[in-house]
């Protein structure tokens, strides 16, 4: 069985639940040298509800210059800037691929992205769990996943049939034309929208979701999922705005999606009662 294979649809959580628990109070299990990790408690027994196990805490960084003069006035995409984070975040997953399959690990969930744009240069940090099947063999780098899912919805992923294939990531930095002295004066004593503004938001947007869409399809994904945004003008170019977006590329493994039947769980513990709503009324 590939280690990605999905569960068998007649999966007994409640059992795979019973066994995870056992297997904590049994010891390390695999791997003699014990684990760091980020993930909860609970994340953990998901994990190994599936039959996979946290592995190491792994990380992925890279600073990339960006030329002088890329920042003043201009016209249209800033490409020295949006090549710069390109670059850093490549480079920064590469390494966190490195470090997860030194480890040992198949893959790498709950990944948290860091990124951060100067004058001078962009820095995109990485780090997550590696995890694997439980006392799976290790792989080369380029076999290895990532994922900013959760270990909790990377376990929901794979029961329903699916698998994660990587990160993928778009980004865009471009010019807010500049605003005649005409229509300077005119604003200055009305609420108007900067179409200059908008307009230049609406094009980093757009080309920074190709990019996106057209890693993920690099993979062979057929969607991409938790993408999450970063949009606004730079702090040291007020003529500047940028869009970035990244999420986890991901595609249906088994021959059709499995439907998980929600479990209801009713907590036993009382509510912390902060005040009575009777006394709303009281003078």
């Amino acid at each position: 069985m590939s280690p990605l294979t999905p569960p068998s649809q007649d999966i007994n959580l409640k059992d795979e639940m019973r066994r995870a628990l056992a297997a904590y109070a049994a010891g390390p299990g695999s791997n003699p040298h014990g684990t760091t990790s980020d993930l909860s408690m609970d994340e953990e027994l998901n994990l190994h509800s599936i039959g996979w196990e946290p592995v190491e805490f792994v990380g992925g960084f890279s600073a990339f210059s960006t030329p002088s003069l890329t920042w003043s006035w201009g016209q249209g995409e800033i490409g020295a800037a949006s090549y710069a984070h390109e670059q850093a975040f490549d480079l920064a997953l590469a390494r966190l691929h490195q470090e997860a399959a030194a480890a040992g690990g198949h893959g790498v969930v709950g990944v948290q992205v860091t990124r951060s744009i100067h004058q001078s240069h962009t820095e995109v940090s990485l780090m997550g769990t590696a995890v694997r099947p439980v006392g799976a063999a290790a792989v080369d780098p380029q076999r290895v996943f990532t994922s900013d899912l959760s270990a909790r919805d990377f376990t929901l992923l794979m029961v329903a049939g699916w698998e994660p294939l990587g990160l993928a990531a778009g980004a865009s930095f471009v010019f807010a034309p500049r605003r005649s002295m005409g229509t300077v004066l005119s604003q200055q004593s009305q609420n108007v929208e900067l179409t200059n503004f908008t307009e230049a938001m609406y094009n980093a947007r757009e080309t920074a979701m190709e990019r996106m869409q057209s890693k993920a399809l690099a993979m062979k994904g057929t969607g991409v999922v938790d993408v999450k945004v970063f949009e606004g003008p730079m702090y040291f170019a007020s003529h500047a705005v940028g869009f970035t977006s990244w999420g986890t590329v991901v595609r249906l493994r088994a021959d059709e999606h499995r439907h998980i039947t929600p479990t209801v769980v009713v907590p036993l513990d009382d509510a912390v009662v902060a005040f009575e709503a009777a006394t709303l009324g009281e003078v």
